[in-house]
């Protein structure tokens, strides 16, 4: 299959080199220096390079905020017959998107962004297929991520995007206060230093995927959860009440297990 890979970040080069030995793969990147360390894979910076690869499968790996700009500018110079596919964690407009092209199209999540991952072993890693689109283009996903070793689940756009209201907003926000009230330490502990490392992981991320993790519908409603606990806890301090602190931690200490 002809791939065309759009954007040579970490996840587009992650996709190269799973791709690239059983297909025939192209990646289009605005700046060149950014696939100078590419193998086994055509390099493009112009639409007519598109046009003439002739690609059958699109993976749109940009960052959020230019994806569904980088598909206008791209899907012209496509084949009609082509599918074209995102892989982006917050897909709010994106059925709307896809169902105006009169393209096939897929989309999918895979859970496993590159900042924490090891992405040599993703077998306790997960990914989401969406299961509204081509059917095609879904069995392909899923048979890539399940070679992978990946956990595999299929959701409608609606589930998927209630589902990560949950999974990205919950550690986000409490990474967010972390961060506002962090002060660094000269000799910090173990736990401070890991939560440190996520908090500078978290904020690395591109604005906009944050700010659509923030304004999902759904998110306020998990804040508002996180802000009933932290009063609860601060009226647990206040009393220094050690009864009702042996509850408070085998409550959430039933919820992680």
């Amino acid at each position: 299959m002809r791939i065309l890979i759009l954007g040579a970040g970490k996840m587009g080069i992650f996709f190269t080199d799973v791709l690239s030995f059983q297909h025939d793969c192209a990646v289009y990147e605005i700046d060149p220096k950014r696939m100078r360390f590419l193998y086994n894979t055509q390099r493009f910076t112009s639409m007519q390079e598109i046009e003439d690869f002739k690609p059958e499968l699109v993976i749109n790996a940009v960052t959020l905020k230019y994806t569904l700009s980088v598909f206008e500018q791209v899907i012209p110079h496509l084949p009609q017959e082509c599918i074209i596919s995102d892989i982006s964690s917050v897909k709010t407009g994106f059925k709307d998107f896809y169902e105006h092209t009169g393209l096939r199209y897929v989309s999918t999540h895979p859970m496993f962004g590159p900042t924490f991952a090891n992405l040599g072993q993703l077998s306790t890693e997960n990914a989401i297929v969406i299961n509204e689109g081509d059917y095609m283009g879904r069995i392909f996903f899923l048979d890539l991520y399940k070679r992978l070793g990946l956990n595999v689940h299929e959701y409608t756009f609606d589930e998927h995007d209630e589902a990560m209201a949950y999974s990205l907003s919950v550690p986000f926000v409490s990474t967010f206060v972390f961060s506002a009230v962090m002060k660094h330490q000269d000799a910090p502990g173990t736990t401070f230093k890991r939560h440190l490392r996520i908090a500078r992981g978290v904020l690395s991320e591109d604005d906009t995927l944050l700010r659509e993790i923030l304004f999902n519908p759904r998110t306020k409603s998990h804040v508002e959860d996180i802000r009933a606990e932290l009063k609860e806890l601060i009226q647990i301090i206040d009393n220094r009440d050690e009864e009702a602190l042996g509850a408070y931690l085998s409550r959430i200490r039933e919820h992680i297990k």
